[in-house]
This record gives structure tokens, sequence and C-alpha cells, in this order.
């Protein structure tokens, strides 16, 4: 695992517990070049917010605290 893997990796841990105080989850299924392949399970999944969280609350972190990080890919 490189550097660019650990730092996407961290950022996931660290935005997890808002996710999951709702009753929600993310987990990491790939790292593709400099984006991210991610799933939402639990309450987020299905909620009407699941795209704000991803773009608004995941993507955002993600971009803020690593420059290069291209793009987050919901499946």
């Amino acid at each position: 695992m490189d550097d660019f893997d650990a730092r996407v990796r961290a950022v996931i841990e660290q935005v997890r517990p808002f996710l999951q105080r709702d009753g929600g989850e993310v987990e990491l299924v790939a790292i593709i070049g400099r984006s991210a392949k991610v799933r939402l399970t639990g309450h987020c999944a299905h909620c009407a917010g699941a795209r704000m969280t991803l773009k608004y609350g995941i993507e955002r972190q993600l971009k803020e605290q690593i420059p290069e990080f291209e793009s987050l890919i919901s499946i």
C-alpha cells in the first residue's frame, strides 16, 4: 500500500463515525489511480441525503486533505 492509499484510508476512517452516528457505514471498495470507489450501507445506503453525504462529506474531505485526489465513485 502506497502513501496515497494510506491517506485515503485514513480520511475514510475520519468520516466513518459521522455516518455511524446516523446508522450508516462506508466501505472502501477500491482505490483506482487517484480515485476511490466506496459503498454506503446501513441507513445511508438509501437515504435522501446519500448523494450529499458522498459529495459534500466524504469527497470534500478527501480533496481537502489529499490535493491530488480526483473523484469518489459510489457503487
